[in-house]
């Protein structure tokens, strides 16, 4: 949606592409996390001044949660075709497959928003941390509700823990993009998901 860029000069408004400004926001909290992006920083790759910035999007910790809302209906769209496929095994894998591949993606920052963003956050950035625990935690509540039903169905054996399954896979990806961040391939990360496939239930 474009907007009118907010100016204390005279004449006609500039405009700007809201989306393509949030989508500028997001890459730079993907790559400096969010203590680390600066309102400079923002507005800078942005295109617009702060004015224009509180006007679109409001404050830095309510620009940065539209950019993670963006996130995952762009980038993380994976997840939720992984938790409709008919197995726990391939939405795990597909899971992990996905990460991988967002998290070694050519041209975007390394590793993931998720973790890159506001893993360690000051008393400032508290409430970024707590967005951030809780909507770990919804993930985690949908992997493990997947895998319930998968016991349930008999696919998964009656010792089988969806639980734990669930921490499992969300622990594996979380350090794939550690290990992303730090410099691995996507051919790397293919392999750590191989070995963790070969430790699954059943």
């Amino acid at each position: 949606m474009k907007v009118e860029e907010a100016s204390p000069a005279m004449g006609r408004p500039r405009t700007f592409d809201e989306e393509e400004a949030l989508e500028k926001a997001l890459r730079v909290f993907w790559e400096k996390g969010y203590e680390g992006a600066s309102l400079s920083d923002l507005t800078t790759a942005m295109g617009i001044n702060r004015p224009s910035l509180y006007a679109a999007f409001g404050n830095k910790e309510e620009l940065f949660q539209k950019a993670l809302a963006r996130y995952d209906a762009t980038y993380m769209r994976f997840v939720g075709e992984a938790l409709a496929e008919p197995t726990a095994r391939a939405t795990a894998e597909r899971f992990l497959a996905g990460c991988a591949n967002l998290q070694t993606n050519r041209g975007d920052p390394r590793g993931c928003l998720g973790l890159n963003g506001a893993l360690a956050c000051g008393t400032a950035a508290d409430p970024i941390r707590k967005v951030m625990v809780a909507r770990r935690a919804e993930g985690l509540a949908a992997f493990r509700r997947r895998f319930a039903r998968a016991k349930a169905e008999g696919e998964l054996p009656a010792d089988a823990s969806p639980g734990d399954l669930a921490r499992y896979v969300q622990t594996v990806s979380q350090g794939m993009a550690v290990q992303a961040a730090s410099g691995a391939t996507r051919a790397d990360l293919h392999r750590v998901v191989e070995l963790a496939m070969k430790a699954w239930p059943g």
